[in-house]
């Protein structure tokens, strides 16, 4: 299988949008992971329309593929990091949540886009991150979101009535804020890849199979597997995660770390061992994007662009299945 490898914006952005994507086509990446932001494709600015088609004109010149990522820290509110999520307590603040996962759908079906990747949020005070399985409510330690630092959680035997009753409101909302996106996904027919993240209600596989379970398992919903959060919190190694993920995938993110740290390090300064991730990832035969995600190195992202992909073109060389594309 060859590998299809991107890199993430969130990770350049000191470049504008056009140098950003000029120097992964001109690196040989085959394609990007699109945060809808500010600095970039705002996707709340008044002339988003006009500016998703030039940037969908200009993904085609440079032949590289596109995943639509909604991660940017600020866009909806900006005194807080992530806010409003598919979790506020407020409706309206749920709604502008929705509404904004809603137009990342669309923007990406002008794209031409493989998925649309979201997360849950935070979960809320008195919430485990996930349904009482031991696993994301913290079986051991849970690493907070963004943070480095590592925060102790609550089994599922020991959660409290008051617990378990705030834990289950938590993923009331998420199922009925993501209803109009998932609505909004099957119309275009692009995947939404919602993606476990640490510190989160939804922060394993196990806690992104309750949430299937609970929708219906609809067609529309996939998984976003990020290989550093398996090194960082979940019980298996990464080569069994992406193994067990596979009927799922529809967007990987890659990136080194350390187990119970979510941090995401260059490559070479974590703990993962790549060439069997990779081998495991090309067993499933996954044909989307394999996207860098390093959103806290854009001080120095031109040249992390250009060693990560030598070191992941190394590590494909070392396996029995992959290969990569070469540069032009």
């Amino acid at each position: 299988m060859t590998l299809r490898l991107g890199y993430g914006t969130n990770g350049l952005t000191d470049l504008r949008l056009d140098d950003a994507l000029g120097l992964l086509a001109d690196l040989g990446y085959d394609g990007v992971g699109l945060t809808l932001d500010h600095m970039h494709l705002d996707p709340l600015a008044p002339d988003v329309a006009a500016r998703t088609r030039h940037v969908a004109r200009r993904l085609g010149a440079l032949g590289l593929g596109v995943t639509v990522e909604t991660g940017a820290r600020y866009v909806l509110d900006p005194r807080r990091k992530h806010g409003p999520s598919l979790l506020d307590p407020d409706p309206e603040a749920r709604a502008a949540r929705t509404a904004l996962l809603v137009r990342a759908v669309d923007i990406a079906a002008e794209l031409g886009a493989h998925a649309v990747h979201c997360f849950s949020g935070i979960a809320p005070p008195g919430a485990g991150a996930g349904p009482d399985t031991g696993v994301g409510t913290g079986a051991g330690a849970r690493a907070d979101a963004g943070t480095g630092t590592t925060a102790a959680g609550t089994t599922g035997t020991g959660t409290t009535a008051a617990a378990a009753t705030a834990t289950a409101t938590a993923w009331h909302r998420l199922t009925d804020a993501l209803g109009p996106v998932l609505d909004a996904a099957t119309r275009a027919g692009i995947p939404l890849a919602i993606e476990p993240e640490p510190g989160h209600l939804l922060a394993t596989l196990a806690d992104f199979h309750h949430l299937r379970t609970l929708l219906g398992d609809p067609d529309a919903l996939g998984l976003t597997l990020d290989i550093g959060h398996c090194q960082c919190l979940e019980p298996a190694p990464p080569t069994t995660c992406v193994e067990e993920a596979a009927p799922w995938l529809r967007h990987v993110q890659i990136e080194d770390m350390r187990r119970g740290v979510h941090e995401h390090l260059p490559f070479g300064d974590g703990e993962i061992d790549f060439p069997p991730v990779l081998d495991a990832l090309a067993a499933t035969g996954y044909d989307g994007l394999t996207v860098v995600e390093l959103p806290r190195h854009s001080h120095a992202g031109p040249d992390l662009a250009r060693s990560s992909l030598g070191f992941l073109r190394d590590a494909a060389a070392r396996t029995t299945r992959n290969e990569v594309t070469a540069p032009c």
